[in-house]
């Protein structure tokens, strides 16, 4: 790929006239976010309403992005001076837009000093975060940090090395402490419940540990507001990116691909300034938008991977074109979610359960349910034990929430209906290998087994006879039947 065929400033003017393009001048744009864990998500999400603030002619809201781990996104951006293509696609065809808004790229670990000085630098007002749940270090079941965590002891031991997210932040928080500077805000995008508290919990543990003074000035001083961000984005392919090359008469080593729907629900408490964010909800009770995002979405999500992934499904489109697993998901949402949930005031639950399962059925993404499956060990709280636990207070029936937590379980023990051996990417993989080992495919020990996590279930919820029953049973059919007939009996 050479200089002349790639995407770039100098490539702009060359682009074909139906893709959108940046019409500002970005040698203008200053760094005013500093984005930690750049990934597609980030990219097709807060990065594309950023973009049109600085559209609307503030420059001032360029954004540094920050991978924490490895060069890969660096690596394919930096010869396109920050420059990619976001494709939106649906049954109706494909819409291109080149994003500006990224003004660079670094990689934390080849320079940690190097991010710590960008995140403290006066232009910078706010840090925002999409580092997944397991990128807070914290124990998903109660929203504490892990101080045992590996980063974390790194983190304490080495301040200003840091190698975690709240020990970059802390570190940086400290500097700017130290030089007179206001905090910026801490904008978190990740798929925690309470986010903005979540995160702000986690952030001044860490900070209290290195020094106390540091801790209440943290839990004082420094803004985080919640959020709650939806929008689809599958991993890219190499297929993706012939397509875009195609379409724009170049190439672009790193695009994005996402559905139209965006939504952004954002606490509007930004004590030292924000973008004027167009299409972003303000609002100072973030907590039923995310409850509804994280159970209905999520939760539905999260079922269908780890059903889709156990019955062959390698997508999600292509799981719900099956009518029983179509029939689950709605008797997830309906009979036993929705009555979990408290709705912002006029908004139209039963018309976003449609949106949903719509979303869901487009073809057009190739959303795969290997990518939805990751992580689980960090996703199960909030986006199923959570209406569990409410269903379970209100006495009422958890069939379907059960069969998601036995499809987890049934996947994460790590062999497939066929008896195939296959990854579980976790950070608790080796536990969950060394639990599946032990269970040896027995339903009842596999329960046993996995139930004994606490990081994961809590304490109280192993011990409700009702939960253990709920998912005795799930995982019995599952193994018994596999996942296309259990689906069917339901």
């Amino acid at each position: 790929m050479t200089a002349a065929t790639r995407l770039s400033n100098a490539a702009l003017s060359r682009l074909p006239s139906a893709v959108a393009r940046p019409r500002y001048d970005r040698a203008a744009l200053r760094t005013g976010i500093v984005h930690l864990g750049l990934g597609a998500f980030h990219r097709a999400h807060q990065a594309v309403y950023t973009e049109a603030a600085i559209a609307a002619g503030d420059p001032r809201w360029g954004i540094l992005g920050a991978s924490l781990r490895a060069a890969d996104t660096r690596d394919a951006l930096a010869p396109q001076d920050g420059l990619y293509t976001v494709c939106v696609r649906d049954a109706g065809g494909e819409r291109c837009a080149v994003i500006g808004a990224l003004r660079g790229v670094v990689v934390a670990p080849e320079d940690p000093q190097a991010l710590v000085a960008a995140m403290a630098a006066p232009d910078v007002r706010i840090v925002s975060l999409t580092v997944t749940e397991k990128g807070y270090c914290h124990d998903p079941a109660r929203g504490e940090l892990r101080a045992d965590h590996p980063d974390i002891v790194h983190d304490l031991a080495h301040p200003d090395r840091p190698r975690s997210a709240p020990g970059f932040i802390v570190a940086a928080l400290a500097r700017r402490r130290a030089a007179g500077l206001p905090p910026f805000t801490v904008l978190t995008c990740d798929n925690l419940p309470a986010n903005g508290e979540t995160a702000r919990r986690v952030v001044a543990a860490f900070a209290r540990l290195r020094d106390a003074d540091l801790g209440r000035y943290v839990e004082g001083e420094v803004a985080f507001p919640s959020t709650m961000v939806d929008r689809i984005v599958p991993a890219t392919t190499d297929e993706d990116r012939a397509k875009i090359a195609a379409a724009l008469g170049v190439a672009d080593a790193w695009p994005v691909m996402t559905e139209p729907f965006t939504q952004w629900v954002v606490e509007d408490r930004f004590p030292h300034g924000r973008p004027d964010w167009r299409g972003v909800e303000f609002t100072q009770n973030v907590a039923p938008y995310e409850a509804m995002k994280l159970r209905l979405l999520n939760g539905a999500h999260s079922s269908i991977a780890y059903l889709g992934c156990l019955a062959g499904w390698q997508t999600v489109s292509s799981a719900m074109a099956d009518p029983d697993l179509a029939r689950f998901v709605r008797a997830l949402m309906d009979e036993e979610v929705t009555p979990t949930l408290t709705a912002p005031p006029g908004f139209d639950v039963e018309g976003y359960k449609r949106a949903l399962i719509d979303r869901f059925r487009n073809p057009a993404l190739k959303h795969r349910t290997a990518q939805i499956a990751m992580d689980g060990t960090q996703k199960l709280p909030q986006r199923l034990l959570g209406p569990i636990r409410d269903r379970l207070a209100q006495g009422a029936p958890i069939a379907c929430l059960a069969l998601g937590v036995a499809a987890w379980m049934r996947y994460a023990a790590g062999v497939g209906e066929n008896g195939e051996r296959f990854e579980v990417k976790d950070p608790l993989a080796a536990e969950l290998a060394r639990r599946g080992a032990a269970a040896a495919g027995g339903p009842a020990a596999l329960t046993a087994s996995f139930l004994e996590m606490t990081s994961v279930f809590g304490e109280e919820l192993p011990r409700d006879g009702r939960f253990r029953a709920a998912v005795d049973a799930a995982l019995a059919a599952l193994t018994q039947r596999g996942a296309r007939a259990t689906l069917a009996a339901m």
